[in-house]
């Protein structure tokens, strides 16, 4: 969550911060003058409460100098009647605020360039070559045109559209992709857990998807828990309303998991195929730091996930996301986007971003740096997306008979 009080001091330097996100900043204008407000009802509340403390005391007073107690007693009434009425609008405005709060971004860092969306993203680098071929290279739907590996036909006949049945190679290739991608990152230092795939209100509230994307939600019917889209958020909220110490961070943990979302990307695009699916697997890092040591391990995750691609054989390149295409929690991010030679074309296999203490601030996760509570800093990235993963590999070694090779440092994974 935006920090009310950065947007109280410096609101002109906040405002010109978050146009890069493109921000409405009449919401901004509307969230200072509420927090102005309540700040001076606040003050107001405090002085009343002071008031009524010290003519409390009196009581004592009066009684051994013999003077009457009833005017007193009047005004403390009158007095406690006030406090309360304040105390009512104080709580109504913080709702209020809070409310308007949780749908305001977070603040984009200097390094995240200007742009209006995906096609502003800066390119950073380029890792590996992509592969040549002495034949025409087919999209992945193409090159399994019986359906041995991904059904589709079968996957929307169970569900609906954008859901696929993984079968035979396919299906051990994507549990052979899961183990090696957690046992790759637990030798980096990430150490695994595995979370539930249904999340209650307030862990979704604490990592930024409510109440903003409610609608983009499997909402369990009947009750206030969603699916998770990601398991970034119950990962995450491991540390919701905690204290930790100093000497644990930081702490770098992997997961596996399902992720469910009803928005599988914009309408029309990508319908074919396995690019934007409804579920889909993914094995996800995240990162608990310091302010201090955010910076060093947001590399370390960025590094992690791209090493991972490199072991592969998948060619990718880096890009650092522009103000438009930067995500609601997002301080920063570094999208990895891997190359798909049937579509002669690089798309996004991985997001490592750092949200610094917004979500922090959401979920109230602190540490203690000597005697202060202190906010973490939270980060989390794709390490892999797995369905994408998959079918890079189909398309990238893929042979001219239509048989497809399998990576080396897979193959005791089958």
């Amino acid at each position: 969550m935006l920090d009310i009080k950065l947007l109280q001091n410096d609101f002109e330097g906040v405002s010109t911060k978050l146009r890069k996100k493109k921000v409405d900043e009449t919401l901004l204008e509307e969230m200072k003058n509420i927090s102005l407000v309540l700040k001076e009802k606040r003050k107001e509340l405090e002085e009343l409460q002071a008031e009524q403390n010290a003519k409390s005391k009196l009581f004592g007073v009066y009684a051994k100098e013999g003077k009457d107690i009833n005017a007193l007693k009047e005004e403390l009434s009158i007095n406690k009647q006030k406090v309360a009425t304040l105390n009512t609008e104080v709580k109504e405005i913080e709702d209020n605020l809070l409310v308007i709060a949780s749908s305001v971004p977070n603040i984009p860092d200097e390094s995240v360039p200007e742009g209006k969306d995906e096609d502003d993203n800066v390119e950073l680098k380029r890792v590996l070559t992509p592969p040549t071929f002495d034949f025409e290279p087919k999209e992945h739907w193409d090159l399994d045109a019986n359906g041995e590996w991904l059904d589709f036909v079968r996957g929307v006949k169970l569900s609906k559209s954008r859901f696929t049945v993984l079968r035979n190679t396919a299906a051990k290739l994507s549990r052979a992709l899961i183990n090696y991608m957690l046992d790759f990152n637990a030798q980096r230092g990430f150490s695994e857990v595995c979370v539930p795939y249904i999340a209650n209100r307030e862990t979704l509230t604490g990592t930024g998807q409510l109440p903003k994307f409610e609608n983009d939600l499997f909402k369990i019917d009947g009750e206030d828990l969603f699916l998770i889209p990601t398991a970034e958020v119950p990962v995450t909220n491991l540390f919701r309303d905690e204290i930790l110490e100093e000497s644990q961070l930081p702490i770098k943990m992997t997961c596996y998991s399902e992720c469910f979302r009803k928005e599988a990307g914009s309408a029309g695009r990508d319908t074919r195929g396995m690019i934007r699916q409804h579920q889909f697997s993914k094995v996800e890092l995240v990162s608990i730091t310091t302010p201090e040591q955010s910076d060093a391990v947001f590399e370390e995750m960025l590094n992690c996930a791209s090493d991972l691609l490199t072991s592969l054989g998948l060619a990718h390149r880096h890009l650092l996301l522009c103000g438009g295409d930067l995500g609601f929690s997002a301080s920063k991010t570094v999208d990895l986007e891997v190359w798909f030679p049937g579509q002669n074309r690089y798309r996004e296999i991985s997001s490592v971003s750092n949200t610094r203490d917004f979500q922090a601030r959401r979920a109230m996760i602190r540490y203690k740096d000597g005697k202060k509570n202190r906010l973490v800093h939270t980060l989390n990235g794709s390490s892999l997306a797995v369905g994408r993963t998959l079918i890079a590999i189909m398309e990238n070694y893929q042979r001219e008979d239509g048989s497809i090779e399998i990576p080396e440092v897979l193959k005791p994974y089958m």
